[in-house]
């Protein structure tokens, strides 16, 4: 799922979190070095560090937060460890701040508190990094993978035209090219617009099987694939045509008038947005 906070495709994100990491980390493990080997000269060091890792802590979680807002697709298992991942990242960041506020001096060594605080503050970011890593390694978090003629990565927010119309106007009839897709934000609903050889079909972004974004998988022959796990469905029907989904996906009637593409909602829908 392509990053929300990117620069020319780049995310923001994966590019600052090591510094915080480093900093951070690497303080909690100079202080322990230098209360053990009597090197008090390292004391300083660690206290650069630590105030070093705060400040690119708070750099890095503004991309971190957008990302969590409008790239992790909700209701998923992907959400989920991103929250835990949030938490784990803020805590540790609250430990070392608060282990930055009880030291006495950048010469001096830190109190036993402090230094319980910043141990548990490491721990906790290596916990948020693995679940980062996951996040990025399993589950496509901030990662664009196209493949061949799927077209650029569009995304659309919009409410319907007119208040308590249940139609919306999802854009040009020649944007999109045979099996290629994008995104519609229309309320708190995500809808995936596609392209097959009969024509334009809508359906929901979610799989059913741990929430993947169907609009980051693969289109073909009229089936979906999610990117996750490998569930398939029939793109008209939303039926599923492979697991380890067992339930379908809900389907829109999809019109064309006067070269536009329009996604009719059910009334619940419209009243909801």
């Amino acid at each position: 799922m392509r990053s929300s906070a990117n620069i020319k495709g780049h995310p923001l994100h994966p590019m600052l979190i090591p510094f915080p990491f480093a900093y951070l980390f690497g303080s909690a493990l100079i202080n322990v070095w230098a209360r053990r080997g009597g090197r008090s000269e390292w004391y300083r060091t660690a206290s650069h560090m630590s105030v070093l890792g705060l400040g690119s802590a708070v750099v890095a979680a503004v991309p971190g937060l957008i990302d969590y807002a409008f790239a992790v697709p909700p209701k998923s298992s992907a959400r989920r460890r991103a929250t835990s991942h949030m938490f784990a990242n803020l805590s540790a960041v609250g430990l070392f701040a608060a282990a930055r506020l009880g030291r006495r001096g950048d010469d001096r060594p830190p109190s036993a508190a402090a230094l319980a605080a910043e141990l548990c503050g490491a721990g906790l970011l290596a916990a948020g990094g693995w679940l980062g890593g996951t996040l990025v390694y399993r589950n496509q978090i901030a990662v664009d993978h196209r493949y061949a003629d799927a077209g650029k990565w569009r995304v659309k927010t919009f409410s319907p035209d007119t208040p308590g119309s249940q139609e919306v106007d999802a854009g040009s009839n020649d944007e999109l090219g045979p099996d290629q897709m994008k995104l519609l934000r229309i309320g708190a609903r995500r809808i995936v617009l596609a392209r097959t050889d009969s024509g334009h079909v809508a359906f929901d972004d979610r799989c059913t099987h741990t929430g993947g974004p169907l609009a980051d998988g693969a289109l073909a022959c009229g089936v979906v694939q999610c990117p996750w796990h490998g569930s398939q469905f029939n793109v008209h029907t939303g039926e599923v045509k492979r697991g380890p989904a067992e339930e379908g996906i809900k389907t829109y009637e999809v019109t064309e008038r006067s070269g536009r593409v329009w996604v009719r909602l059910p009334s619940e829908e419209v009243s909801a947005s």
